[in-house]
């Protein structure tokens, strides 16, 4: 188990520290929901997590195999619903691996991705397009 403390700062802001590492971060409001947009928001946050969750599963399993996938960049866009609830309904994914790997190895790692445990712990109303881009 994880514990993260969390403080409103006021303004529409909080600020989080990672128990075990004492690591900080700040969220902030987004400019479309009467925030300063000047940090990520909660919502960027998942998206953040996904991303990262994907790439470093995808780490674990080149690592185990000798595949080298460093320099690998994960980019996630987010759009949100537009009407009520807001809520996020869609996380784009694009992965771009620098190196080229055969073909087995690409899907072992593309496996890897998609079964992140961020990935696993979305609910279905959220879709999740993923690109692979490789070499």
């Amino acid at each position: 188990m994880v514990h993260i403390d969390i403080t409103y700062t006021g303004g529409l802001r909080c600020q989080a520290t990672h128990g075990p590492s004492g690591s900080e971060l700040t969220t902030d409001a987004p400019v479309d929901n009467h925030g300063r947009g000047e940090s990520f928001s909660p919502t960027d946050l998942m998206a953040t997590a996904l991303g990262s969750c994907m790439v470093t599963i995808m780490g674990i399993v080149a690592e185990r195999h000798g595949w080298n996938i460093e320099g690998t960049k994960v980019g996630v866009d987010k759009e949100m619903t537009n009407a009520a609830p807001r809520r996020i309904a869609r996380l784009s994914v694009t992965i771009n691996v620098p190196h080229g790997l055969e073909e087995s190895a690409r899907k072992t790692l593309e496996n890897a991705a998609h079964t992140c445990p961020v990935k696993l712990s979305m609910l279905p109303a959220i879709e999740v397009p993923v690109t692979f881009r490789w070499g």
